[in-house]
């Protein structure tokens, strides 16, 4: 049966629908920057916010006395300039200082003049004799340790952290040789630096190496956030500074003391750039070329601090507010029965103050929440972080005002 009225032609899509592609379009930008802007707030949020030294000593035997002093040289500097204890792994392949040849019991030195006993102030061994092993060494630098492992042994380190590696003996065309039983090859020591970065065991590291054709062990380094500096080019040697008559070898290699004659020069709030160490190094006086390798490091040398590596790191956090902590100790401390008898109108009337002493701060944090996160990121210098997550936040308003406004 015929119906009266006008068959429905074919309809199109709601007006609404029409816009929806446009609309949608702004908030899949917004919600791209915000990505990106959290991608790159947490890559440039890891502040450096301590320091690490794996200090470490490959050789044995009483002719390879330098090594250990070379290495316990290092130790005291880092623990001078601000390194503690619990933040440095000290690995030593022999004990020189009980040595039955050493005319000077428990002691070593750097220098024919024997002032400075190294071994004398608190040295703290973590691997001594046949644990200084490559495969002990590869684990500390990835942390894949057995459980029984002491934390004192681990490298505990982390995405803040700026590491020193410095590491001594005899060496060779891309190896360093362990004990005189065992090498590790530069491909081991690659791997082992990926590995670290990988698992954000690092921020920065620098390898340091006073050995025989030092340079060729960096050969194979890709990571990124790694600095290298070797005693020798590939084809030299290392040589040792100087004999010590009394003690009958040579007692500090030449790399090593023209690197500490540079540190002593300084203490833990020294301005000294790394560029000015490596700029110290005078070929005629190693009688080798001291290699640097700074390809796979961003900042420039001049601007970074010697102490970034071989120093502390000393966080402050400023306050306006006076510090209450020996007020609240105080309260703390306070027996309750001297409580118990304090007048009930002032108790009132403190807890009245504290209440809305309270309800104050809790607004003022409040209203000023954004505002310290924005001072935050400014201080840290993530401006494009600020600016990336405005133009996220206007791209957002701007969408949703045009479908109100449909």
């Amino acid at each position: 049966m015929a119906s009266g009225g006008r068959s429905p032609g074919p309809s199109g899509p709601p007006r609404a629908l029409n816009i929806l592609p446009a609309l949608l379009l702004p908030v899949l930008l917004a919600s791209f920057f915000f990505l990106s802007a959290a991608a790159a707030a947490e890559t440039t949020a890891t502040m450096h916010n301590n320091n690490w030294a794996v200090l470490v000593c490959t050789s044995r035997f009483w002719f390879n006395y330098r090594h250990m002093a070379n290495t316990l040289s290092l130790y005291r500097t880092v623990k001078r300039l601000g390194i503690p204890d619990e933040r440095i792994i000290l690995m030593l392949a022999d004990d020189m200082a009980c040595n039955p040849r050493n005319s000077y019991p428990a002691q070593v030195f750097n220098n024919e003049n024997h002032q400075l006993n190294l071994y004398g102030d608190n040295v703290e061994v973590d691997y001594r004799g046949y644990e200084v092993t490559v495969e002990n060494f590869l684990r500390v630098l990835v942390g894949r340790h057995e459980s029984a492992v002491p934390r004192s042994k681990r490298l505990l380190s982390d995405e803040g952290s700026h590491i020193l590696l410095y590491m001594t003996g005899h060496g060779g065309d891309e190896f360093l040789k362990f004990q005189d039983s065992e090498e590790l090859q530069s491909h081991d020591l690659a791997d082992a630096v990926k590995q670290m970065k990988e698992k954000h065991r690092f921020k920065e590291l620098l390898i340091m190496v006073d050995t025989c054709q030092a340079a060729t062990l960096f050969s194979q380094l890709q990571s990124p956030g790694v600095l290298a500096i070797g005693s020798s080019m590939k084809g030299e040697n290392s040589y040792s500074h100087h004999l010590d008559s009394d003690i009958g070898v040579s007692v500090v290699d030449r790399f090593t003391y023209y690197t500490l004659a540079f540190f002593e020069k300084l203490n833990m709030y020294s301005n000294a750039s790394l560029n000015s160490l490596f700029n110290s190094y005078n070929p005629s006086m190693l009688l080798s070329t001291a290699y640097y390798r700074k390809n796979l490091y961003e900042r420039p040398l001049n601007e970074v601090p010697v102490t970034n590596f071989f120093g502390s790191v000393m966080k402050t956090l400023h306050t306006d507010s006076a510090y209450t902590g020996f007020l609240a100790a105080h309260d703390i401390e306070t027996p309750m029965s001297i409580r118990d008898n304090l007048h009930d109108h002032s108790m009132l009337k403190n807890g009245a103050t504290t209440g809305r002493s309270d309800v104050e701060k809790e607004a003022q944090l409040t209203a000023h929440g954004w505002t310290e996160v924005l001072l935050e990121q400014l201080d840290r210098k993530n401006t494009d972080v600020v600016v990336v997550y405005g133009l996220a936040a206007m791209g957002i308003l701007l969408a949703l005002s045009t479908w109100l406004s449909m």
